[in-house]
């Protein structure tokens, strides 16, 4: 796991002492459940219960001789128990529990997830309404296109994080199963009441029907998830960096008191944290792919996705709970200059007014393509010579036969292209 990133409500989730705790907690559940249904003593199971602990160190020690965990940590187990430790882990395999404590595990990183996404879903409503009417330039293949506004883009982020929580949602359910049937699933050795009665216990559902393992296309549908949050993570960070360059500096980062750009350039106000939002969004698309790979294994289990699980599964809810609490610090800190985009939307002298002027010649009686190339004419002269669009458009003939002086001016009203925003805001839900 790569611990820089770690906070340490996820990162204690993934830790040896934590994991254990649920290992244990799955074999007494599964003693509990023999001893009811009567299939061990009673008085057994109650002896083994006010005996048998753990000790991690010890489960290190033993594990270096055994290669392997789940055998270690029974062992250690039946070294507190005595002579009742003949219970312990009886009927189950490894995966039985493995996969079982797996599911607690991501289950608990979902619901750390889901709280962070819904903290930067309020900052996102918040700060969409704040922008709602703060005028800027769209921008397609980075030019300018048409007048939007700054909350537009916060309210289309807002939307999209929707439903990324739904889908986190979709993704938190498809692995949330408990397994208890065995070697290979058959529960030759163990009563399907026993599972069932154990994952009632630990609010798991019993998978329908298993291999040795749990299946991993919900495992995998969980990583992508993950990589599909982080991919929405990049697009906005993305954005924020392109609006932080020196030529357009509408948006900007926070940047703190004694924070350092550059270690040669002292004027440097760089996008670190954004940057840092869409490298790591990498990883998560990185580990989604071996996540796919994992769903095939020989027969009824090999242990190929074992290793790879033991990677991609902690360090991917710790990366995309590092990249949102990171984006929310972005979003609660950053700096808007609206100066700036009024001036930007100036820069192109009202060319990114000209779809307005082509569908008013139309309702004038122009064909399409005369129309475009009158508009296009007069917008070339203007980039050409850098001159006012309005000025170019009136050296047409076409145009001042069709239009006075007045009539041009208003197809360029700002308040044309904004009319709607109420109505798109109300869809989105702010």
């Amino acid at each position: 796991m790569i611990g820089r990133y770690c906070l340490p409500k996820m990162a204690g989730i993934w830790q040896d002492e934590a994991r254990f705790k649920k290992m244990f907690d799955i074999e007494m559940l599964v003693l509990e459940a023999l001893a009811k249904y009567k299939q061990i003593p009673q008085q057994a199971f109650k002896r083994i219960r006010k005996k048998a602990r753990f000790d991690v160190k010890r489960i290190s020690k033993i594990e270096k001789k055994t290669q392997h965990d789940v055998v270690a940590f029974v062992t250690n187990i039946a070294q507190y128990i005595g002579s009742d430790a003949r219970y312990l882990h009886l009927g189950l395999t490894s995966s039985d529990v493995l996969d079982t404590v797996l599911a607690l595990q991501m289950r608990q990183a979902g619901d750390i997830l889901i709280e962070d996404i819904k903290i930067l879903l309020r900052l996102l409503k918040e700060k969409a309404n704040k922008y709602k009417d703060m005028v800027c330039v769209g921008r397609t293949h980075g030019v300018h296109a048409e007048p939007i506004t700054f909350g537009l883009k916060l309210a289309l982020w807002y939307d999209e994080l929707k439903r990324d929580l739904e889908r986190l949602k979709q993704a938190q359910e498809a692995i949330s199963f408990g397994k208890l049937s065995g070697a290979v699933g058959t529960y030759a050795h163990l009563e399907p009441e026993v599972e069932a009665y154990v994952c009632k216990k630990l609010g798991l559902k019993p998978v329908n029907i298993a291999t040795q393992v749990i299946q991993r296309d919900g495992y995998a549908q969980y990583l992508l998830t993950l990589a599909i949050i982080g991919s929405s993570l990049e697009k906005f960070a993305l954005e924020i960096r392109h609006l932080q360059r020196t030529e357009v500096r509408e948006v900007e980062e926070p940047f703190t008191e004694g924070q350092k750009g550059s270690s040669a350039m002292p004027h440097k106000r760089n996008p670190v944290v954004c940057e840092r939002i869409c490298g790591l969004s990498r990883i998560l698309r990185a580990n989604a792919s071996a996540a796919l790979e994992n769903n095939a294994l020989w027969h009824e289990r090999d242990i190929s996705h074992s290793s790879v699980e033991r990677v991609i599964i902690p360090d991917s809810t710790i990366v995309l709970d590092y990249m949102l609490h990171k984006f929310i610090e972005v979003i609660k800190g950053m700096t808007v200059y609206p100066q700036n985009m009024l001036e930007n939307l100036a820069k192109t002298k009202g060319l990114i007014f000209s779809q307005r002027v082509l569908i008013e010649l139309m309702k004038r009686g122009f064909p399409r393509l005369k129309a475009y190339d009158i508009v296009q004419k007069a917008a070339m002269k203007a980039w050409r010579e850098q001159i006012d669009f309005k000025d170019a458009l009136y050296q047409e003939k076409e145009i001042r036969h069709n239009f006075s002086k007045k009539e041009l001016e208003e197809l360029f009203d700002l308040d044309y292209y904004l009319r709607h925003v109420d109505k798109i805001y109300k869809r989105v839900g702010i």
